[in-house]
């Protein structure tokens, strides 16, 4: 099946909640990753058929991670998250392999630490990969796999943020606003796809993942001694909260569901 034979008109959901996601493909952006393979796995065990889209990971590994998944019928798929063509590319394999997809988790994504008050390390270089990478690139993606989604009738996009995107705190100023524009970017999307498909954004605050360069035990120690719940993140935890996305807070758009351990108060 082409995305070009997905316009049958299909109803509209009625966004009851859930405990299974059988029957359901879900695509992970940065599937290979510390937060896309926790809810990867979280996703798999509820029965949701789940593609791993990887852009550094060599193939013979990223598809022995699909494979590790709980059930059967996982797959990986190289795509370049800042080449349109790869992403397009990418969402017809999945058409032709899986014949749909319902959930879109955009995961991917990278920074480097510079102090905000240093604005002579925030290069025009890193401003400029910062915002591709975590902004066009997250939209790219969603434009890749939007016309699945809604052929879907029951699409659901979760976009991983970071409480950086709305307490101006984060890893770098850049990083900071490529957040807060996906956030932006997700409400303004929640209106524009309903109801075929349901957009919801996910922010964590510190998570214990090599995600931030540099960012080991002892930071984590610090960070988790000021939080109210006293420790920083897990992947599990962020996966945990994409997962009720799908199943238990089904009747939600449009919304921010902050996991972060109390961090941002």
């Amino acid at each position: 099946m082409t995305l070009m034979t997905l316009t049958t008109l299909i109803p509209m959901a009625d966004f009851a909640p859930t405990d299974t996601l059988a029957d359901r493909v879900a695509v992970i952006a940065g599937g290979t990753g510390a937060i896309g393979l926790a809810t990867a796995r979280r996703l798999a065990t509820l029965g949701a058929r789940c593609v791993l889209l990887h852009a550094r990971k060599p193939a013979a590994q990223a598809e022995a991670l699909a494979a590790a998944l709980p059930g059967q019928g996982h797959a990986a798929i190289a795509a370049d998250m800042l080449d349109s063509r790869s992403l397009h590319a990418a969402a017809t394999a999945v058409a032709e392999r899986f014949g749909a997809a319902h959930i879109l988790v955009n995961s991917a994504g990278r920074t480097q630490p510079v102090p905000a008050a240093d604005l002579d390390a925030l290069s025009d270089e890193l401003i400029d990969e910062m915002l591709q990478v975590n902004f066009r690139g997250v939209v790219a993606t969603i434009r890749a796999f939007v016309p699945l989604l809604k052929a879907s009738g029951d699409g659901l996009i979760v976009n991983i943020s970071s409480i950086a995107g709305f307490t101006g705190s984060g890893s770098n100023l850049a990083y900071v606003a490529a957040k807060a524009g996906i956030d932006v970017v997700g409400d303004a999307l929640a209106r524009a796809l309903a109801p075929a498909v349901r957009v919801l954004t996910v922010s964590p605050g510190v998570v214990d993942s090599p995600f931030v360069p540099g960012r080991g035990a002892d930071f984590n120690a610090k960070a988790a001694s000021t939080m109210p719940l006293r420790r920083v993140g897990t992947p599990d935890d962020v996966a945990a909260a994409v997962q009720a996305c799908a199943t238990t807070l089904r009747y939600a758009t449009g919304t921010r569901i902050v996991v972060d351990g109390g961090r941002h108060l």
